[in-house]
């Protein structure tokens, strides 16, 4: 199996938010941004292991900027680091000043994906090659967060943790 670029799987999703999605402050719900998120993290992960991906976890979700109705929301996704079978995806949401036209990072998430066959069980994914500066960073910083995970759920030990470790001596 070929080893991959995240470049490969970016995907990227453009959409305005409409009055049916926003709370009573007039901002975009927060359980609808996850949904988006979602889904841009489901054609990345599929993109990159050309399998049927399952959402396996959220591991982080920062809500930094609240999104206004009629924002235009932009949410990149792009694999970050590939294990065995599961794929960390980072997703980058935007918004865009409607008069300028610049953007701002609004928000962004990791989920954790899991590359399944025709009947649900787990199937090897690529590997991936990150080649930016910001995709090296979020590749390394990748194996430290499934391993704090891992800690935290018994599934590892906390003296096999060697990326964990690393940081503190």
């Amino acid at each position: 199996m070929a080893p991959k670029n995240p470049s490969e799987s970016l995907t990227i999703l453009t959409d305005l938010v409409l009055p049916s999605e926003t709370n009573p402050l007039n901002n975009l719900f927060g359980g609808e941004l996850l949904a988006r998120m979602d889904r841009a993290a489901s054609i990345a992960a599929r993109r990159h292991s050309r399998r049927i991906a399952v959402t396996a976890s959220v591991n982080h979700v920062a809500f930094n900027k609240s999104i206004a109705l009629g924002s235009v929301v932009t949410v990149e996704a792009k694999v970050s680091r590939s294990f065995r079978t599961s794929m960390e995806i980072f997703i980058d949401v935007w918004i865009e000043d409607r008069e300028s036209g610049l953007r701002t990072k609004a928000n962004e998430a990791i989920y954790t994906f899991v590359a399944v066959d025709e009947f649900g069980g787990p199937v090897q994914v690529p590997e991936i090659i990150p080649i930016t500066d910001l995709e090296k960073e979020r590749f390394d910083a990748a194996l430290r967060r499934k391993q704090l995970s891992l800690v935290l759920a018994g599934k590892l030990k906390p003296n096999e943790a060697t990326e964990l470790k690393a940081l503190f001596v």
